[in-house]
């Protein structure tokens, strides 16, 4: 893969339904201000955990990087524990993106059932992972495209319509930026910008794809360098520039979830087939970041039995490079989490998704500290750090931030009640890995 496909990658991870939909929601509670204080706050985090990972993966391209990285800079039990809990992370994910998929196209065929749209999409996104890496990185450049496309076209239409070039229902005049102010700066008090930063924090997770895809990926020590700034860049343009012209042209109180507010705005200028269209860029979301998942899931799995921690098999690859057994192991995983979410919504389904919904926090996390550790090791060696094929701006001083953000974001796990109860489920799940990690080696030194 090329530069191109690596930004595309891991802009494709992160732009979905949480930015399309879910934002209306942030800024709700937020508010104006409040929303887009989150969402900086979220990208300098990113931007720290993007540069760790960016000179990592450089300095050793590893294929399912992340755990490979753990391994070698803090230990092999945290590293087996890290690449689960991310494996699992994507699989609960690529369960709940084939649903939405099937439920969007309801929107255009009403009458048919949503599961034989989801089990076509299944097929879809399961023949791009299977042909060739080349191709999954070419299908996810185009789906990524599409999401750029429309929020570029969002940004510009929107400020003409603040600027009162463009006439909008409901005002007068140019609405300029009157709401960002109408109630105060926090309409909702200070306490909500907090509990919003932590959603934040997980809308940008899919970013670390980049570390995942290195080892996969032509000239690493230019593409990959490339592909983190623009893609934080681009990022934090993307969202912040959003959320601005949303907050603009939409009251905070009357943001919410029911409706896109990409809708909303489009509907208010008097775009035509509004819904149609959005409910299309929605859709190509969803699958993008299917797409992302599986080939995720896939590689953490190949790498793992690369590591032989789990059978062989599941390291093996076709004649395209591509290890056949761990996308299928990844695609039955996803096919039990969506099924449990069916089944055992409110037992099984819900477990998954507490466990999965830190794992972003805890490999990113990790990912600073292996930077860290690395770098340490490197001029232990006697090398310095101008040697390095890219070298991280600001260290030590980022990698710090970014320990410090995360270790904030765990305390408003804590703090928050309706996020609380994840922890009840991570911590038992982590002790789990940990003992099945020591269980595997136990029963390796006593066949060896």
């Amino acid at each position: 893969m090329e530069s191109r496909h690596l930004t595309m990658i891991s802009l494709g991870g992160v732009i979905g339904t949480g930015l399309f939909v879910s934002s209306g929601y942030t800024i709700h509670q937020a508010g104006p201000l409040g929303a887009i204080l989150a969402y900086a706050v979220g990208s300098v985090l990113v931007y720290c955990v993007m540069v760790s990972l960016g000179e990592l993966s450089v300095a050793m391209p590893y294929a399912g990087s992340f755990h490979m990285y753990a391994k070698r800079f803090i230990g092999p039990g945290t590293a087996f524990t890290i690449a689960i809990l991310y494996w699992l992370n994507w699989a609960v994910a690529l369960a709940s993106e084939f649903t939405a998929a099937g439920l969007l196209m309801q929107r255009w065929f009403p009458d048919s059932p949503a599961w034989v749209w989801s089990a076509v999409f299944i097929a879809v996104v399961f023949a791009l992972n299977i042909l060739s890496v080349r191709l999954y990185g070419e299908a996810e450049f185009w789906f990524a495209s599409i999401k750029v496309f429309a929020i570029v076209a969002f940004i510009v239409i929107g400020l003409l319509a603040v600027f009162g070039v463009i006439p909008i229902s409901g005002y007068d005049s140019a609405p300029l930026f009157a709401n960002f102010t109408a109630d105060g700066w926090f309409p909702n008090g200070i306490a909500p910008v907090f509990s919003t930063l932590l959603t934040v924090v997980f809308a940008f997770s899919g970013t670390e794809v980049v570390g995942v895809a290195a080892g996969e990926t032509k000239d690493p020590d230019k593409a990959i360098p490339k592909a983190v700034h623009t893609t934080v860049l681009r990022l934090a343009i993307f969202f912040i520039g959003s959320i601005a012209v949303m907050s603009a042209l939409i009251p905070w109180h009357a943001a919410g979830v029911e409706t896109s507010p990409f809708v909303l705005v489009f509907q208010s200028i008097g775009m035509p087939f509004a819904g149609d269209v959005m409910n299309f860029v929605v859709l190509t979301a969803v699958l993008s970041a299917a797409n992302s998942g599986l080939y995720v899931c896939s590689r953490m799995v190949w790498s793992l039995a690369k590591e032989h921690l789990i059978p062989a098999r599941f390291a093996r690859t076709n004649f395209r490079g591509v290890p056949v057994w761990a996308v299928l192991f990844s695609m039955c995983g996803s096919l039990l989490a969506l099924l449990s979410s069916v089944v055992a919504a409110s037992t099984v389904y819900l477990v998954l998704v507490a466990v999965s919904g830190l794992a972003t926090l805890v490999v990113w996390f990790s990912v600073c500290v292996c930077h860290i550790r690395f770098r340490r090791e490197w001029e232990a060696s006697g090398h310095d750090a101008s040697e390095l094929g890219y070298r991280a701006p600001g260290y030590p001083m980022l990698p710090w931030l970014a320990i410090a953000m995360c270790l904030g974001a765990l305390v408003l796990v804590v703090l928050d009640e309706t996020q609380r109860s994840t922890l009840y489920c991570m911590i038992p799940f982590v002790a789990c890995c940990y003992a099945g990690y020591w269980a595997l080696e136990r029963r390796r030194n006593r066949a060896a």
